[in-house]
């Protein structure tokens, strides 16, 4: 769909505004996007619903102390995909683009080899 890397100062919400606006097309049949605390706030909601007509629906913490978070997890373990990979462990890049780029060859990769796992047991 969209990758968008920033500096580490770059306002979550306003990062989360970008990269839905550069998958917009991908985006067109999304009615949902579940996001974590840093995006709360109706102005977030409000610019999203305006953008692709999507509901923004905040994943908080219900109680104090660990809890496994709805849908959290499915980020988590993306990010556990990608530490694997050298390039994507640690900050080697120099260029923003780079970094994109490594992300979505990485992405591809993983894509390619669930096809090729799902040709196998089909075939």
């Amino acid at each position: 769909m969209a990758v968008i890397v920033t500096e580490a100062n770059f306002p979550e919400r306003l990062g989360g505004v970008v990269v839905v606006m550069e998958a917009a097309e991908a985006t067109e049949n999304l009615s949902l996007i579940w996001v974590d605390q840093g995006f709360s706030g109706k102005n977030f909601a409000r610019v999203i619903q305006e953008l692709i007509g999507a509901k923004v629906d905040v994943v908080c913490r219900q109680e104090c102390g660990f809890q496994v978070l709805p849908k959290r997890w499915i980020v988590e373990r993306t990010f556990g995909w990608w530490n694997q990979y050298r390039r994507l462990s640690k900050d080697y890049e120099l260029l923003a683009e780079t970094s994109e780029s490594m992300i979505y060859t990485v992405m591809i990769r993983l894509m390619l080899k669930r096809l090729v796992k799902s040709q196998t047991q089909a075939g």
